[in-house]
């Protein structure tokens, strides 16, 4: 007999949810069931939840008292991303998925905490990369590389969101992008704190695995390249980080991590998020080998979900909240720091740590 099928709440019925989730999950089918759609917009709600034959509802107190919904998955706008965390451990919920980033301060990120230890349900952060088969595979053969790593670079070249959105489906109700004036202090402040809390931190617990020492964080440099993206330099406990994204029109995506050591070196190139292309590939390098991980069938979606059903079922060990609070922490950080040296008559400055 196959086991049975688990319930899954929406709360955000957003692009994520339609071109990464729903697919995602309908290849789970024979494990994941969505239940229950809820979205401000009722309209879109009930648009998202007709595809895949589920309830829909403008009222997240309504996917929480659905008994059907045994998982809730969080993709709402990240300032009520702690808030519905903390409603559905109290509710009962038999694990939570939440896409980045957990909280959007340390204050929501304590809530999280206590409401997981008053209630014991699992969370788990969509931090697909730490997933990823192909990112595991490297953990599993990359010896010392953690203690003699002097180098980690993260760099993320995309087209824009939309144009992977329409690849993977029609989503519905996109919101709409407004032009920003980066020479503007202030604007160029919160566009690199949300490009580091959007899209930097999809690498950054990667960063932080090769960074145990994440309280010495010194950001020395921060540009707003035109017309989007980041570029900081900061060095974590002696370490020389480089992270790099940038938006772009043309064709093709990178999406690579790496770390160098003096002995041996690791390259990660993971599929672009929306492309449901199998997992990353990995190479360790070294003077005398040179040794390819993957790529594996799944993705580090599909991963992460298969995670859940998991710990619903009881196999697997839930994720230690204190770590996923320490990722939440290292990303906020920087986020804070980098914003702070941003110039905006130039878009960039170099300086001391803020």
């Amino acid at each position: 007999m196959s086991p049975p099928t688990h319930g899954v709440g929406i709360l955000g019925a957003g692009p994520v949810t339609q071109a990464i989730h729903l697919p995602t999950l309908a290849a789970l089918g024979d494990t994941f069931e969505v239940v229950h759609v809820m979205d401000v917009d009722a309209r879109l709600a009930e648009s998202v939840a007709r595809r895949v034959g589920a309830a829909w509802t403008t009222s997240v107190e309504a996917v929480l008292a659905d008994e059907r919904a045994e998982v809730v998955l969080v993709c709402s706008p990240h300032r009520f991303h702690a808030e519905q965390v903390v409603a559905a451990c109290r509710a009962g919920k038999r694990a939570v998925l939440c896409e980045k980033p957990l909280a959007v301060d340390l204050g929501q990120a304590g809530d999280i905490t206590a409401a997981s230890a008053e209630t014991g349900v699992p969370i788990v952060v969509g931090a697909m990369h730490t997933f990823d088969p192909g990112w595991l595979a490297a953990t599993a053969r990359w010896g010392d590389l953690v203690e003699t790593a002097h180098t980690i670079r993260s760099s993320i070249v995309l087209p824009p969101n939309p144009r992977f959105e329409d690849f993977s489906t029609e989503v519905a109700s996109r919101p709409a992008r407004v032009a920003r004036d980066r020479h503007d202090p202030e604007v160029a402040a919160e566009i690199v704190r949300g490009e580091v809390m959007g899209l930097a931190v999809h690498d950054l617990p990667l960063v932080r695995a090769f960074c145990p020492d994440q309280a010495d964080v010194e950001v020395l440099s921060c540009h707003v390249p035109a017309p989007h993206g980041y570029l900081i330099d900061l060095r974590v406990g002696g370490r020389d980080i480089q992270l790099h994204g940038s938006h772009t029109d043309s064709w093709e995506p990178g999406w690579t991590f790496e770390a160098i050591g003096d002995d041996l070196s690791l390259r990660v190139d993971f599929t672009p998020s929306y492309v449901p292309a199998g997992s990353a590939t990995a190479v360790l390098r070294s003077a005398d080998r040179s040794e390819v991980l993957g790529p594996h069938p799944a993705n580090g979606y599909e991963a992460e979900w298969r995670f859940v059903a998991d710990l619903v079922r009881g196999t697997a060990d839930p994720l230690d909240v204190r770590g996923l609070i320490d990722d939440l922490a290292f990303a906020l950080d920087i986020a804070d720091r980098a914003a702070a040296l941003v110039d905006g008559s130039t878009g960039s400055r170099a300086g001391a740590p803020a």
